[in-house]
């Protein structure tokens, strides 16, 4: 069973009640099945009201639960003939981003990803999905490697942020995320990028110049943390959850704005209880996004991009 956040354990309870009456239903060859089936409808409605009123601070919860699907798990799922391409041509090969050639559904692309772990050692492998500028350089490498090809790019984010540290100030982190941005707003191929889970900051942008951009239900995308923006705004990193409902980080608000193109619906309860159907629904968005683009110029690709962003935002003269 997955881990249960807070807000789930009433579910967690009634749960398991049903198990205890199935076991004294055997245990005493009682009839409870009316009982138990009672039951096991008023848990369904319950899970599906529940799950269908998420707040933000829950959404968060959930984008951030520690057996979400990560990037591999998708690749492994969605994808064949996955051929990883290492290192950023200068000497390092940073592993918060992993990426390469693939084929979905026979189709050939280039698939570009931040990546977590699901234990500590995996995360310290990929330090926790926060790309050091090497990881930028990488993917950039990616991209340029694609578009000489006449590759469709498809990248899938959950990153808390770029990381933040010395070592990434001194290989020039702030700029391998603006050339990124630069660079990704030029390429004449199609682009498509998920948010997964978390889509933090510039460590999320770096990756999410594209054609299209879709975000998981419960996933959130945002220019800062809600810890950050609690520590700037109340001094109290405590307040996130507060920041998180101010900032308007998930899928109905930004659909609103028009950051995001689309919501991919994940199961019931989040991705992490189905892995196999969201990297369905997620295949699905993706070949769906690449045939609206068949047929596009380069120069109409890139033009399709450019007024995308423009307009952006709300202006008051």
């Amino acid at each position: 069973m997955p881990i249960a956040l807070e807000f789930e354990k009433p579910i967690i309870e009634i749960q398991k009640k049903i198990e205890e009456l199935k076991q004294m239903s055997q245990d005493s060859g009682k009839d409870l099945n009316k009982v138990i089936e009672t039951l096991e409808k008023e848990a369904e409605d319950f899970k599906k009201e529940l799950y269908d009123n998420l707040n933000p601070a829950q959404k968060m919860q959930i984008a951030r639960h520690p057996e979400r699907p990560k990037f591999l798990d998708y690749v492994e799922l969605m994808t064949t003939d996955f051929v990883e391409l290492h290192g950023d041509r200068v000497g390092t090969d940073d592993r918060a981003i992993v990426g390469g050639l693939a084929k979905i559904d026979g189709r050939p692309v280039m698939i570009i990803g931040t990546m977590k772990g699901k234990s500590t050692k995996e995360n310290l492998e990929y330090n926790f999905g926060m790309p050091q500028p090497e990881g930028y350089r990488k993917a950039l490498r990616l991209f340029y490697h694609a578009n000489k090809f006449n590759i469709p790019i498809v990248t899938i984010i959950d990153t808390p942020g770029a990381y933040p540290g010395i070592s990434a100030e001194k290989h020039a982190q702030g700029a391998a995320i603006a050339y990124n941005l630069k660079e990704m707003q030029k390429l004449r191929v199609p682009v498509i990028a998920i948010v997964s889970g978390e889509g933090c900051s510039g460590g999320a942008l770096g990756l999410a110049v594209a054609n299209r951009v879709y975000l998981l239900e419960h996933a959130y995308y945002t220019v800062i943390s809600p810890e950050g923006c609690a520590s700037i705004l109340w001094r109290d990193a405590s307040k996130n959850l507060e920041a998180a409902t101010a900032l308007k980080i998930t899928a109905p608000d930004l659909l609103k704005f028009n950051i995001i193109d689309g919501m991919i619906k994940e199961p019931t309860g989040g991705a992490h209880n189905d892995y196999e159907l969201m990297a369905s629904e997620m295949k699905a968005t993706i070949l769906r996004a690449l045939s609206e683009f068949d047929g596009m110029s380069g120069e109409e690709l890139r033009n399709q991009r450019y007024d995308k962003y423009r307009v952006m935002g709300a202006f008051i003269e």
